[in-house]
């Protein structure tokens, strides 16, 4: 496949080895990945605090940046990021509407559907949940509230995390 990475402005700035390690896990599973040098942000820190005019343009920059999915040129967009995919997904909508923009909503969604948080990447389209990691230490996994609300990502971090081996994965209490 060939994926368009959303490495998310979050990612950028605190958190680059999340959109590095994405990158590095797709391509040693056999996938092209992709970077759209336009992307910049999802608008959610806009949106969530009521500046729906800087989140629309946001939202504009966003559907011009991941526009090449509508004509094919990838399979899928991947996020490393519940937050962003669920702001991506349904706050970028919102915010279109909000402002009267009803053709960027439209657009909003198109792209929309081609996005994927990562874990929904590997299990739902590439069908897997071993991905031949190995990491011999005892973690424990805290689902984020827009990954379980918003994006809907379910049980799919566990999945994956229990394949992974040498781990042991403690509940948090």
């Amino acid at each position: 496949m060939r994926i368009a990475l959303f490495s998310t402005c979050l990612a950028d700035v605190m958190f680059p080895q999340a959109a590095q390690a994405t990158v590095t896990l797709l391509e040693r599973l056999g996938h092209e990945v992709v970077f759209p040098e336009g992307q910049v942000c999802c608008g959610q820190m806009h949106a969530n605090t009521g500046y729906f005019e800087d989140a629309a343009k946001i939202t504009r920059n966003h559907v011009k940046a991941f526009e090449p999915v509508l004509d094919g040129e990838w399979d899928a967009i991947v996020v490393p990021s519940g937050s962003c995919t669920g702001a991506v997904r349904h706050e970028q909508k919102v915010v279109a509407e909000h402002v009267g923009d009803h053709e960027l909503a439209k657009q909003s969604q198109r792209i929309a559907a081609h996005t994927y948080d990562l874990t929904e990447l590997l299990t739902d389209v590439l069908g897997l949940e071993d991905v031949g990691a190995y990491f011999p230490h005892t973690v424990t996994y805290h689902p984020t509230c827009h990954s379980l609300r918003i994006a809907k990502v379910g049980d799919r971090p566990y999945r994956l995390l229990r394949a992974v081996e040498g781990l042991t994965l403690v509940d948090l209490p």
